[in-house]
């Protein structure tokens, strides 16, 4: 998860005293936002308490790769309100939790997947964070001359803002209809992708503006606007197209794992630099604290935003990996990224998609952990929604 650049972190949660590690902006106990909650919030707060004993007792996790999840349907029928998928006698409050038994409910967004033709996507809440605040958005059109079109955005919630989750779905969803509407249009990919990034930075912006208030944990409003990063990949014919903002990322893992794979994005980050610079090595810049400090993103309290788009004609079959930093945290460089996916990868999307979310979550979780697989050349027949 991306962060703006912050004070140090506690080492135990205001609310609920669980052990927090130095890169954690949610308690992995009660879930409490660690950048907006005071330092003297209420150790004994009932719900926080309630909700670590049955975290501590059913060991419960997001679902694992490939299994979605379930939430529960409204047993009493009343308008609004839905029964506990834990115990089945209480109801939901507005903020998730039962008014029954204390425990946090699972949320659509917490475990999700994708696949259409040419391109699939598997998001998951990771371990740690109380809430999925990454996003993505993927689909196949067609061009003027009736050519295909893959595209997938992949958004990453800025941890230290203020409703994140929001901003990463508006970005990715803003982008994706951009890009859909230039290309059918005849508009060039890369020229299509810059415009698209700009619509997604203006839809994060707006949520600045509105009225609307965060559901969850409103005694701790967060101070910083809504953002996120973002990074897109366009497939069209021979061209694949990246834009970014961020450090959200896409590389390019060729079938031929004899020959080299490449990232194809640079971070806007306080690591990448340090690299630039020659004041670090990647390996020393990204074992710092501030290393996912970012310098670009999409929100209100950006400075001016900037897309950055490149464009590949790649010689041979392969796949686009487009991912947030909970999954590259695992797999930074190209080599590690290709030494992780499978070999037929190109052949099975989705099934490389879930393969990658469960690496990371094997790794530790620690992230929520996004990523879209666009086989290259573009597939476009024989997958649906997953």
């Amino acid at each position: 998860m991306s962060q703006l650049p912050q004070a140090a972190q506690r080492t135990a949660c205001p609310v609920c005293q669980e052990p927090l590690e130095p890169a954690d902006n949610y308690c992995g106990g009660c879930g409490v936002d660690l950048s907006a909650a005071p330092a003297s919030a209420a150790a004994g707060d009932s719900r926080a308490r309630s909700a670590v004993r049955l975290r501590e007792a059913d060991g419960r996790r997001p679902a694992p790769p490939g299994v979605p999840v379930q939430t529960a349907h409204d047993a009493s029928g009343a308008a609004g309100r839905r029964a506990c998928a834990a115990c089945r006698s209480g109801m939901i409050d507005d903020d998730g939790y039962c008014e029954h038994c204390g425990h946090a409910q699972p949320r659509e967004r917490d475990h999700m997947e994708h696949e259409t033709a040419g391109v699939a996507a598997v998001s998951d809440r990771g371990l740690r964070h109380h809430r999925n605040e990454d996003a993505y958005a993927v689909a196949t059109t067609a061009l003027p001359d009736g050519g295909p079109a893959v595209l997938a955005v992949v958004c990453d919630g800025v941890s230290s803002a203020a409703r994140s989750d929001e901003a990463s779905a508006a970005a990715s969803s803003g982008a994706l209809a951009a890009l859909e509407s230039a290309l059918t249009a005849g508009v060039p990919a890369r020229e299509a992708t810059h415009r698209a990034i700009l619509e997604a930075a203006e839809r994060v912006s707006a949520l600045a503006a509105s009225d609307h208030r965060p559901r969850e944990h409103q005694r701790y409003q967060q101070e910083n606007a809504p953002a996120c990063t973002i990074v897109s990949a366009v497939i069209t014919g021979e061209l694949l197209t990246i834009g970014w903002v961020g450090d959200s990322r896409a590389y390019w893992v060729p079938d031929d794992r004899a020959t080299q794979p490449a990232r194809l994005t640079e971070d806007d980050s306080w690591a990448a630099q340090m690299v630039a610079a020659g004041l670090l090595s990647e390996a020393e810049a990204y074992a710092d604290e501030r290393a996912h400090a970012i310098t670009g993103w999409l929100g209100a309290d950006a400075y001016e935003v900037e897309p950055h788009t490149a464009a590949f004609h790649p010689d041979r079959p392969g796949v686009v990996i487009v991912c947030t930093d909970g999954l590259w945290n695992y797999a930074e460089t190209a080599e590690q990224m290709a030494a992780v996916i499978p070999a037929d990868a190109r052949d099975r999307p989705l099934e490389t998609a879930r393969h990658l979310v469960g690496y990371a979550l094997d790794g530790g979780g620690h992230d929520n952990v996004t990523v879209a697989v666009l086989p290259f050349p573009a597939r476009t027949e024989g997958a649906g929604t997953a």
